[in-house]
């Protein structure tokens, strides 16, 4: 009997810890990554614009090679929508609607996740020249979580940025050949 309120004890405290420090963490969350591609601003803005094109850098969409996707719109203009269906959970089921382009050095999307959980980021890919034959590239992330998946925020930047770098390398392999 001691054994199992010992147990019992530990699996509260377990459970209780993440759940206390979640109180304190902030509900919002912001991740960004840099990288510079030896290519015209031009040249790049004209490929990252293009959500379809991230089936061939974005680490999350290579997951799943055999998930279901879906178009609505031009892609590249203002209202494209990219949907998504995987049976593989790290790449889930949602959405990214192309939300606002600034020619040449913006594109802001809303990515609308539904599975393996809901929400909503803001994500912005920005090209700046660095000269007249590279570009910095900006591909950042910006969302809420609420209460307890807050307490995921505390990992979050290096969660996700990691997954950033390893897209943006890829971009820029596929954009420097």
């Amino acid at each position: 009997m001691r054994v199992l309120k010992k147990t019992l004890v530990i699996v509260i405290i377990i459970v209780a810890i993440p759940l206390i420090i979640a109180l304190f963490v902030k509900k919002e969350y912001s991740v960004e990554r840099v990288l510079t591609i030896s290519k015209p601003q031009q040249e790049v803005f004209a490929y990252v614009k293009h959500l379809k094109n991230q089936d061939n850098y974005s680490k999350w969409v290579m997951l799943d090679p055999a998930m279901k996707k879906d178009f609505k719109g031009i892609d590249g203009t203002q209202g494209f929508i990219y949907a998504w269906d995987s049976q593989n959970k790290k790449a889930g089921k949602g959405e990214q609607e192309i939300k606002k382009i600034t020619e040449g050095e913006r594109i802001d999307v809303e990515v609308r996740f539904k599975k393996p959980f809901e929400g909503i980021a803001n994500v912005h890919f920005i090209t700046e020249p660095v000269s007249q034959d590279q570009t910095r590239v900006k591909w950042g992330m910006k969302g809420k979580s609420n209460y307890p998946m807050n307490f995921m925020n505390l990992f979050i930047d290096n969660m996700l940025g990691d997954d950033l770098e390893i897209s943006l390398g890829t971009l820029k392999g596929i954009l420097e050949k």
